[in-house]
């Protein structure tokens, strides 16, 4: 087999290393707000938002402690138990129902089959908060915008609609053989114990994703719920409690805790991708074995 020249070889190396130097201050360039905010977060000096320095002078845990302990300006322990709470029932809600819909739209026969995808498929062309109207006042209609039917609200808000994100659940079992179902039929398997002993095990790798995603969609929100919950204080979520913080009449004591609540904040999606992934790479490595 002939060597390739030197040129060939020079040029080559010289591509690889512009290309990996350009990733790596690409990397550097994404990683630094991440940095700012969770160095601002222990920050000791009383700057507000102004600093003259990236990393702080002083390193401090009174912005994280400040953030369980003065909850009569601003309870974010309740907002972050309001979230956490709502976001569960939306993340268990809409993974069965895109589950429950992709099921029936991938291996299941009916008259409005196809109208029905092509219907869904337009109305996510559209963005959600273009129906933020009609959907507060359909819930104020039923009651539920005011007092403690708020968090049952946004429950509905975030998670009824969730079977219209089947896509990407539907193309995954799209390539899982139907030989395998028929096999089950013939077995004497109904089509519910198809779909939980069969579908759903070999599905994994995509539950990890709606799992993650159907979670991040409340936890993260800040439209819908600002404006179901409006003025409720105690049904704030933590999307409205930091922007509160940013307003013109805190920011200049809580710019310092805002960033320790972001830091929190973004710690129960961690722990949830770092569960679920250890189920996804055994799904995967599964799927390879067989």
């Amino acid at each position: 087999m002939a060597k390739k020249p030197a040129s060939v070889k020079t040029t080559k190396m010289v591509t690889d290393i512009v290309v990996h130097l350009f990733l790596v201050i690409v990397a550097i360039v994404w990683l630094i707000p991440f940095v700012w905010i969770i160095a601002h977060s222990f920050r000791g000096e009383s700057t507000g938002m102004f600093c003259s320095t990236f990393f702080p002078k002083e390193y401090t845990l009174d912005n994280y402690i400040g953030l369980f302990t003065d909850i009569k300006t601003m309870n974010f322990p309740r907002m972050f138990m309001n979230t956490f709470i709502i976001s569960i029932f939306c993340c268990l809600i809409s993974t069965f129902f895109v589950l429950a819909v992709s099921y029936s739209l991938s291996r299941v026969k009916w008259t409005m089959r196809r109208p029905y995808m092509n219907m869904a498929m337009i109305i996510n062309l559209f963005p959600g908060f273009m129906s933020m109207v009609a959907i507060y006042f359909l819930l104020k209609a039923m009651g539920l915008t005011e007092g403690d039917r708020i968090p049952i609200a946004l429950v509905i808000c975030f998670s009824a609609g969730a079977g219209a994100g089947f896509h990407v659940m539907k193309g995954y079992m799209d390539t899982i053989p139907k030989a395998l179902d028929e096999a089950a039929y013939i077995d004497g398997a109904t089509r519910w114990q198809t779909f939980t002993k069969i579908t759903l095990p070999l599905c994994k790798p995509m539950i990890v994703y709606q799992v993650i995603t159907s979670f991040m969609g409340p936890w993260m929100d800040f439209i819908f719920a600002k404006i179901i919950v409006r003025a409720e204080a105690q049904y704030y979520t933590v999307s409205i409690g930091l922007w509160k913080m940013l307003e013109m009449e805190y920011i200049g004591g809580w710019f310092t805790r805002f960033c320790a609540g972001a830091v929190l904040v973004a710690i129960p999606i961690s722990i949830l991708f770092m569960i679920t992934q250890r189920f996804y790479q055994e799904a995967m490595s599964g799927a390879v074995k067989g």
